[in-house]
């Protein structure tokens, strides 16, 4: 992920469409000066904080930053519905992994990596309150970053009514589902939501979900790593479409 430090480089990135996960504005710092970049971020729908000018000066390491810095994408993001039209054009069913609320870089990696060897065609993350692509995802990817498409939204349930549109079924990864992950159907044009560390799948988003797996647990902890869960229904959905259940 690259920085981008002061005014000019910031506005020629939005002005190039450069991917950017995130604007940094120092409190206080002259708005009307940043007028242009303002607009941009809206019309592009970048996240926008507002931040202590200590964190900006931190970010520069010296250089001057006028104000305002940006976090540029690892990764360019892609349309899903442009993957999809790829898939569809190869005959195979899309596996799309949808993710609520992933904050670990190295969680995100980690499921990344395993996106490509599971044949996920797609991971979906929200632009809010989730980790973008940035140079520790990357890290953690081993590589697989340049292999999965990553498709970055505004708003994961509407992004799941679109899904359902298309065909798509939606299972929701939940501990307290009667239904196992290895006893329902992952076989279709399926989309797989975990949610993020601690909390879960929010409440709105399990409400669109069509049904909920879980995953058995045996011993004293009563759930799994986001990356170790992701892990299991994915190859569990790879399974089954190869073995056709």
């Amino acid at each position: 992920m690259d920085n981008l430090i002061g005014r000019n480089p910031v506005l020629e990135a939005l002005r190039a469409g450069r991917p950017i996960n995130r604007i940094m504005i120092a409190k206080g710092a002259n708005i009307i000066s940043l007028k242009e970049i303002l607009a941009l971020a809206r019309e592009r729908e970048i996240v926008v904080q507002y931040v202590e000018k200590k964190q900006l000066d931190y970010l520069a390491g010296g250089e001057v930053h006028q104000g305002i810095a940006a976090q540029a994408a690892a990764k360019e993001y892609t349309d899903w519905e442009d993957v999809l039209t790829e898939v569809h054009s190869h005959g195979k069913e899309p596996l799309f992994l949808l993710l609520d609320g992933v904050e670990d870089p190295h969680n995100l990696g980690a499921i990344l990596r395993t996106a490509d060897a599971a044949g996920v065609h797609c991971v979906i993350i929200p632009k809010h309150r989730a980790v973008p692509l940035t140079s520790g995802v990357a890290k953690a990817s081993a590589g697989a970053i340049e292999y999965v498409a990553v498709s970055r939204v505004t708003n994961l349930g509407r992004t799941m009514e679109e899904l359902k549109k298309k065909g798509f079924w939606i299972a929701g990864a939940d501990q307290n589902a009667p239904q196992s992950y290895f006893e329902a159907d992952l076989r279709g044009p399926l989309a797989i939501v975990l949610g993020g560390e601690g909390s879960g799948i929010s409440r709105l988003v399990k409400d669109k979900c069509d049904f909920l797996v879980s995953i058995p647990m045996a011993g004293k902890v009563n759930s799994l790593n986001v990356s170790v869960a992701a892990s299991l229904l994915m190859y569990e959905a790879m399974r089954q479409r190869r073995a056709g259940k």
